[in-house]
């Protein structure tokens, strides 16, 4: 039994808060360069560029590289034989994000759903766990702007409207977004389980790198082919029009029920942020 102490948890969470608002991937840098040698729009190439500066601004003067710093998720990997100690890991974490938002100066937008009063220090965290073997503890911190969020939906499709029926609801979910993720986006897809299992395998297709391949042939060959098919839109970066609507369609998958096909679309603008550390 290997102990973690919270303090660890905490300062961890901090530093993640900051560096994920600050600090884009290499994997999205990377992302939109091939996208600007591939797009054919002058307002869109602009974007591409004006989207790399600001990256870049963001990282070397440790300033938020968008206004809308996000609510707080985090996804937990915590060992079987790891033992925290000095408190519990939800207080631990939720005070790593008040610090985290406090002294890295990002906003506080969680809010109560009716009245809209902000609870003023980003709390509560939205907190996902998996038991996993050994004795380890991975945190990873995704905070999700508002925009890309709201249009993001779940549905529950019926069996009998099978592949063709899947890609037609994310290619039009993409549609009806048009500007208002901010493009390009990162479209995350999720099917089957059932319908809060779907939302959170979509969820979590945005945590891998772009330009990763799917481990998974079948659903390899459709993220290239509806990923094709979203560019055909013409939406382009911020809207404006171009190749570039979106960078990746990344798909999870799991089985469902005999009557139902769940199905989510989680889309992520084009500051895809997260960062991770394993204590």
């Amino acid at each position: 039994m290997r102990e973690i102490h919270v303090n660890e948890i905490t300062n961890a969470i901090r530093d993640l808060a900051i560096r994920s608002n600050t600090d884009l991937g290499e994997d999205v840098l990377k992302s939109f360069q091939d996208a600007l040698e591939r797009e054919e729009s002058p307002t869109g190439r602009d974007i591409l560029r004006r989207l790399q500066e600001n990256a870049r601004i963001a990282r070397d003067e440790l300033i938020p590289m968008c206004q809308d710093t996000g609510l707080a998720v985090v996804f937990v990997e915590l060992g079987q034989d790891v033992h925290i100690v000095g408190g519990t890991l939800r207080d631990a974490i939720e005070e790593g994000v008040r610090r985290g938002y406090g002294e890295g100066y990002l906003r506080k937008s969680a809010c109560h759903p009716f009245t809209r009063q902000n609870t003023g220090d980003n709390t509560p965290a939205i907190i996902h766990i998996d038991l996993v073997p050994g004795d380890h503890l991975k945190l990873v911190f995704a905070p999700k702007g508002g925009g890309s969020e709201n249009m993001s939906r779940v549905t529950m499709l019926t069996p009998a409207v099978g592949v063709q029926g899947v890609k037609e609801f994310v290619v039009q979910r993409v549609k009806e977004s048009g500007p208002n993720p901010c493009p390009p986006t990162i479209v995350g897809v999720g099917i089957g389980g059932t319908f809060e299992q779907t939302a959170l395998l979509a969820k979590k297709a945005l945590l891998r790198p772009l330009g990763s391949s799917n481990p998974d042939p079948e659903l390899d060959r459709l993220e290239k082919e509806w990923l094709e098919e979203i560019n055909r839109l013409g939406i382009g970066p911020q809207g404006l029009g171009g190749r570039t609507t979106s960078l990746a369609v990344h798909i999870n998958m799991m089985m469902c029920h005999i009557a139902s096909l769940p199905v989510a679309v989680n889309i992520q603008c084009h500051a895809a942020r997260h960062k991770e550390v394993e204590l």
